[in-house]
């Protein structure tokens, strides 16, 4: 069964939140603060977090940055409408995606049903490592290295620049890549792939501002080129 964290300090919302996960067959443990939450999320017993931006004390970013310091947990943002800036700076952080209030039930859980699935491809998946130029990568182990160094990647990230490494110098549109990392022809705002190739060089490439290795297809989306 898997375990999922609700984080939201509005009672009426997690209490809902926790009810519809509960009937869906999920283990889910809730949390209403930000110190209460970051304890339990790298307690190494939570398959998804769902976590609210909007906490008291601690709030949902600086709980978020805390935890993909030390965790690779998958992240759900919970987020008010209209606050695209949070949204953008829990992406940056390492957020996998996020559900903008209000929301519905069904989308929720089918987003934390698409990370699950993920997760599970990734580890029963492909057995062999996947080399492009000096990028390793391990889907077993869901290791990335670049020339020989290890890489700490979100899921979301993972799979991204695997998709990109199974046909190097392809170019793959924003949607195709959102159609792949949801495993949905829904894709929400596309904008969220933007930011995810922005973290990826970050951590990928040698200088983030000149990328050699995640370049941009002009009019059409992202590739992964040999180096």
């Amino acid at each position: 069964m898997s375990r999922v964290l609700v984080v939201d300090d509005e009672s009426a919302i997690r209490d809902a939140v926790v009810y519809a996960l509960r009937s869906d067959g999920f283990d889910v443990e809730e949390a209403a603060d930000g110190e209460t939450a970051l304890q339990r999320a790298l307690s190494g017993e939570q398959d998804v977090v769902v976590l609210d931006l909007m906490l008291p004390g601690m709030p949902g970013t600086e709980v978020c940055r805390r935890i993909r310091a030390e965790s690779a947990v998958p992240i759900i943002m919970l987020t008010a409408k209209g606050e695209e800036v949070d949204r953008v700076v829990g992406l940056e952080l390492g957020a996998d995606d996020y559900v903008t209030k209000p929301f519905s039930m069904a989308e929720l859980v089918g987003r934390i049903r698409a990370i699950l699935r993920r997760r599970d491809l990734d580890r029963s998946g492909r057995g062999g490592k996947v080399r492009v130029g000096t990028l390793e990568l391990d889907p077993v182990r869901h290791e990335a290295r670049v020339d020989g160094n290890a890489k700490r990647l979100t899921p979301s990230e993972f799979k991204l620049v695997l998709l990109l490494a199974e046909q190097p110098e392809r170019a793959f549109s924003r949607r195709e890549i959102m159609q792949h990392l949801w495993d949905s022809e829904y894709v929400g705002d596309q904008r969220a792939c933007d930011i995810h190739i922005s973290n990826l060089r970050q951590k990928l490439e040698r200088d983030p501002m000149r990328p050699e290795r995640i370049v941009t297809v002009r009019g059409i989306g992202y590739k992964l080129a040999v180096v």
